[in-house]
């Protein structure tokens, strides 16, 4: 069960966020600079990053919810499955190996990064704009996954996945998807201030 009683159970993200919107779009917003905005790091390698950590923090709702943004933008499923078992032995890319062990390093034991780590990242050929960018999307899942499991997010994207909003396999669809999902989520908070004040009832379900 979630672990606020005003949410519903399953409680999905939007829950959550339709029930606190005052920060949702600024989040969104930046969480779409982090995962879409053109860098050196692929859409598909930062939202596989993304479902690696969120598996290593044992965060199911956004693992599932970002291995199937993973897979729409072209990386496998059995990859990264994989991957949470052993970097080395999962056929990743040797390219990103490097840049995943040091994303791994962070994220379980931040203070033991060595500059052997980094060099480790910048021998493979990556930059260090495309590790900042690595570093960002951890730190970035290091917050959201406390926020689900803080929470109690609990809605379960295995059982409903025609539920993901990507689950039609269209990438270009969810090419802003994120700063929409803020944007939605501010109009739906007004709707309900709005309907508040007025004495009407809400359409919001809380």
């Amino acid at each position: 069960m979630p672990h606020l009683p005003s949410l519903p159970d399953p409680a999905h993200l939007s829950s959550l966020f339709y029930r606190y919107p005052q920060n949702v779009p600024a989040l969104m917003e930046f969480t779409e600079w982090v995962l879409r905005a053109p860098g050196e790091l692929s859409i598909g390698e930062r939202e596989l990053i993304a479902t690696y950590i969120s598996g290593l923090n044992g965060c199911d709702f956004c693992f599932q919810s970002h291995k199937a943004y993973a897979i729409v933008f072209g990386i496998e499923s059995a990859l990264i499955e994989a991957l949470l078992a052993d970097i080395e032995t999962s056929g990743v890319d040797e390219k990103l190996k490097p840049l995943l062990h040091y994303v791994k390093k962070l994220n379980d034991r931040p203070t033991g990064l060595e500059n052997a780590d980094s060099d480790a990242v910048y021998r493979a050929g990556w930059s260090e704009r495309a590790l900042y960018e690595a570093v960002q999307v951890c730190a970035l899942f290091n917050m959201m996954n406390r926020i689900v499991l803080g929470t109690g997010v609990n809605f379960d994207y295995v059982a409903n996945p025609d539920a993901h909003p990507a689950s039609d396999g269209d990438a270009k669809k969810q090419a802003h998807s994120y700063k929409a999902f803020g944007r939605r989520i501010k109009e739906m908070a007004e709707k309900k201030e709005k309907a508040g004040k007025s004495g009407r009832p809400t359409l919001i379900s809380d």
